[in-house]
């Protein structure tokens, strides 16, 4: 009998590959949507989050709410910032897609109207608005892809704070194994074709071919569901 692949371990939501959320501040995310056209809040402080790459900023508003969000470059303890249709184009000011005008750097972007933010949440990031047309909203995301997104959906104005994270090397293995462990992330990846053949559908060392690698069907069972599952098509794209 073979051993269970990683895939399918990781697929059964035990301790070893769930997320330690327990040990994060908190969930960060926007504020709750309010009906008056404008709101001041203040930065009560700036907080280190082993959940997320980029530092979050607590902000408490003049209505008595406060808020864990992403922090922005260049933000401090004691800024005045900004929510609602009516803010000034600003650096860590938030409102929604529709109210601001082409070419302004967001982050913390909502998919759907009132989520809490899905986009551009990462360290550095940040995302630019190409053109307007009605009320759909193209961005341009970090990758280069433009997304469409719903004028009502809110973004943070900026850059997410914490750039050049990944400028710095970690040196050891060591230094990236806390790292991953903080988040409960995989690590180390190792190749499906460097395993044994007991490990993996692709590992094997009897012959000089490295893998068994190939599509297979959608109906597979767990342990030979790996690689390119059912696969429309295979092969380069003739032009």
């Amino acid at each position: 009998m073979g051993k269970r692949i990683i895939q399918q371990a990781r697929g059964k939501g035990g301790p070893r590959y769930r997320s330690p959320s327990f040990n994060y501040r908190g969930k960060a995310s926007h504020r709750t949507q309010i009906k008056a056209p404008f709101i001041n809040g203040r930065v009560v402080d700036i907080i280190k989050c082993r959940g997320h790459s980029a530092p979050l900023a607590l902000i408490g508003y003049d209505d008595g709410e406060f808020c864990l969000t992403i922090a922005p470059e260049g933000i401090r303890i004691g800024q005045t910032v900004g929510y609602g249709a009516d803010v000034e184009i600003s650096s860590g000011n938030s409102t929604q897609l529709g109210n601001l005008p082409e070419g302004t750097l967001v982050y913390n972007i909502e998919s759907k109207p009132g989520d809490g933010g899905k986009f551009c949440r990462a360290s550095g990031s940040a995302a630019k608005i190409v053109s307007k047309l009605d009320n759909k909203i193209t961005v341009m995301l970090p990758s280069k892809k433009k997304k469409v997104f719903d004028g009502g959906c809110r973004a943070s104005i900026g850059i997410a704070a914490g750039g050049g994270r990944l400028e710095k090397p970690l040196l050891k293995a060591g230094n990236k194994h806390y790292k991953m462990k903080a988040k409960n992330k995989l690590y180390p990846i190792v190749s499906g074709s460097a395993m044994n053949a007991v490990d993996h559908p692709f590992g094997n060392a009897r012959s000089s071919r490295k893998s068994k690698s190939k599509p297979i069907s959608k109906n597979a069972p767990p342990g030979r569901k790996v690689g390119v599952v059912g696969a429309r098509r295979t092969g380069r794209r003739k032009k």
